[in-house]
């Protein structure tokens, strides 16, 4: 009978706050990356050199560091919806300004306005489903937010390069028409949410009141909290070599995934000539092969239980992927070594977020959450342009491919260094 309700209760939430809250994470991954296409026209109407496309590409997560900690204890104060309303608003704003941008220097502060408005919307997701998501749906549950992002891409890519070549209504520049239509729906989201979610299990008047109490008695981030209400040992997880493990992972997912994101229209762009439009429906093929894989590798590693082999073999596998795509250029065999490797990169968050909230106890996981999500920020602010400088220095994209390929090495070996201590501490790996 048990596992009839937490089967039901899986669905259940998947269905009712999953796919809305995954909803925020596709149209907030638009808003982030349609820069990568704003790139094909505004780096010349600006005059942006390949470092400062770069830089802008990345300042986004200065905004996102800065954010993650405030926003977080915002959530904490005030609730999930108020919280996700404010800052869906924000974020919608800011990015429907980068429509009227003249300079770089507007183009980095909205940017970072854009990182600080949106910097805590993927660690208070994690922590709000984690009071939702029974074990045997913990990667399903926490995975299908990030998977919207691939979702993003294969739907968004396209539509970005239709908004740059169409002929406008407004007459402007396509790029400045692309931003200005892609943050309308964040402004609007922000409304749905300041009606549509229930703040804790406890309110959610489509949970039976045995799946009320069930979901109190046997989720983690439920049960183990402090009786007092107390936030002794938040701190923990800044001592725990769990919790910097599991941040340097994320760093290496993060750093190969915005890698690919920022910088694949550019890289198709000149390896084939084609139109934006063009553009956007050959960077759709990895990310919707992405999105399959994701959902895939997330239910193996629920049936399973095993979650690092889960992150280790498609990073490696995506990392090779990428560097044989360069090598065997733009043809047939080039684009679909392409395609499995965005793939194979993308699928490696599938199984992550059930690791941390394994290895962390409950009163250190926020902090643990916001500590993850703020290494992984710094990935998106340091690889862009990273790569940015490589290319420009270089005049190959061989570098950053090759930088590309060390970070997914670099994840194998963290992974399987996690997953031996783990094994040593008798927890299942």
């Amino acid at each position: 009978m048990s596992d009839q309700l937490e089967q039901e209760i899986g669905r259940k939430v998947v269905k009712r706050l999953v796919l809305p809250c995954a909803l925020f994470t596709l149209i907030g991954s638009i808003d982030r990356t349609n820069v990568g296409f704003a790139a094909l026209q505004m780096n010349a109407d600006l005059g942006l050199s390949g470092t400062q496309y770069g830089f802008g590409a990345g300042v986004l997560f200065v905004g996102y560091v800065l954010a993650k900690y405030p926003s977080v204890l915002l959530y904490e104060t005030i609730g999930f919806r108020r919280w996700l309303a404010i800052i869906t608003f924000a974020w919608g704003i800011a990015a429907c300004s980068l429509a009227a941008i003249g300079n770089q220097v507007e183009l980095y502060i909205l940017r970072v306005l854009i990182g600080f408005a949106e910097g805590g919307l993927s660690s208070g997701l994690m922590l709000y489903l984690a009071h939702w998501a029974p074990e045997r749906w913990r990667a399903t549950i926490l995975a299908l937010p990030i998977m919207s992002i691939n979702v993003a891409q294969v739907f968004g890519a396209p539509i970005s390069g239709w908004l740059l070549d169409i002929e406008n209504p407004l007459g402007i520049a396509g790029w400045r028409f692309m931003f200005l239509v892609e943050a309308l729906p964040a402004v609007a989201l922000a409304f749905f949410a300041w009606f549509y979610f229930p703040d804790r299990p406890s309110q959610a008047s489509w949970l039976s009141d045995s799946e009320r109490t069930w979901l109190a008695t046997n989720i983690h981030a439920e049960t183990k909290a402090a009786p007092d209400g107390s936030r002794e040992g938040r701190w923990d997880a800044l001592k725990s070599l769990d919790g910097w493990l599991c941040s340097l992972i994320w760093f290496c997912i993060l750093a190969s995934n915005y890698g690919i994101m920022f910088w694949l229209p550019t890289i198709v762009k000149g390896m084939s000539g084609l139109t934006a439009t063009q553009v956007g429906f050959i960077v759709a093929l990895p990310h919707a092969a992405s999105a399959i894989g994701l959902l895939l590798n997330a239910r193996h590693s629920d049936k399973t239980g095993e979650r690092f082999m889960h992150i280790a073999v498609p990073a490696m596998v995506g990392g090779l992927g990428l560097l044989a795509a360069f090598l065997l250029g733009s043809g047939l065999p080039g684009l679909a070594m392409l395609v499995l490797g965005g793939a194979c990169t993308g699928c490696t968050v599938a199984a992550f977020w059930a690791i941390p909230m394994k290895m962390l106890s409950p009163r250190a996981m926020a902090m643990g959450v916001v500590m993850i999500n703020m290494l992984g920020s710094l990935a998106g602010a340091t690889i862009p342009p990273l790569m940015g400088f490589l290319r420009e220095s270089t005049g190959s994209f061989l570098p950053p491919t090759l930088l590309l390929t060390g970070i997914a090495a670099v994840n194998v070996m963290l992974c399987l260094v996690t997953r031996r201590r783990m094994r040593g501490k008798g927890e299942m790996a």
